[in-house]
């Protein structure tokens, strides 16, 4: 099944900087969420712009271009 990892990227439309929401899920019954940023605009509009080059971004088993620089070459 493997660990479960999800970002939900945020642009505040006063500030104009992301805040990034991770999710983990590693099946032990405890989910992890950690938030990163200030994330400059231009920067988060890049990695989002890149999740959107993906038709399933939710697919955990995907392996196309997008999934593997987004997770720098890490996927099992």
């Amino acid at each position: 099944m493997g660990d479960e990892h999800t970002d939900s990227y945020y642009l505040c439309p006063a500030c104009r900087v992301y805040t990034v929401a991770s999710w983990w899920d590693d099946f032990t019954g405890v989910e992890t969420m950690n938030l990163s940023g200030p994330i400059a605009e231009q920067k988060g509009n890049e990695r989002v712009e890149l999740i959107r080059k993906c038709s399933r971004p939710w697919d955990k088993k995907c392996r196309c271009d997008a999934h593997r620089e987004y997770f720098n070459n890490t996927l099992d």
